[in-house]
């Protein structure tokens, strides 16, 4: 399921789990904040807002308070001996969406513990671990002592010199 919400005057597209950084938004950390302005909810079947869907929140927990890269406006008027120099830094809220609810359901205060994602085994260590330790050991062993291969070295070829004119002061005639 994936919802289209809008804050700070920009859409964002999310789904659950997704983190993504807004505009400031009031919030503590850990905080669940909500987003009522929901345009399309979308899964199974897509609902599109008029503008926005009645009874539609985006719920997410508040990861990050913060401020973004300096942004330099350096402005010069040339000839004229004018310069200045103003930088900015845009405060930021880093968010991990929760829940997308509709029907006007109320998002739980509390933060569901995230799913732990197991890594699928690999082929290349399932055959690592059929061989023997020992085996295991001797292979890498024998890798890690190999060269790394060379480039072919180029053939010298010397070109003739080429003979420097003599430098002159003054017009050529």
């Amino acid at each position: 399921m994936f919802a289209v919400f809008k804050t700070g005057g920009k859409q964002y597209r999310v789904a659950a789990e997704d983190v993504l950084k807004v505009d400031k938004v009031k919030g503590e950390l850990g905080e669940i904040v909500e987003f009522g302005e929901v345009l399309v909810v979308g899964g199974d079947s897509v609902t599109l807002g008029a503008p926005n869907i009645a009874g539609a929140t985006v719920a997410a927990q508040v990861l990050e308070q913060g401020r973004g890269a300096k942004i330099i406006a350096f402005k010069k008027r040339r000839r004229k001996n004018s310069r200045r120099k103003i930088g900015h830094r845009q405060e930021f809220t880093l968010l991990r969406i929760t829940e997308i609810l509709t029907d006007g359901n109320k998002p739980s205060k509390t933060v569901q513990p995230r799913p732990k994602r197991t890594p699928a085994p690999a082929a290349d260590t399932a055959a690592a671990a059929s061989e023997s330790p020992a085996q295991a050991s001797e292979d890498t062993a024998a890798t890690s002592r190999k060269a790394p291969a060379k480039k072919p070295a180029k053939p010298k070829s010397k070109a003739p010199a080429k003979a420097k004119k003599p430098a002159t002061k003054g017009k050529k005639k």
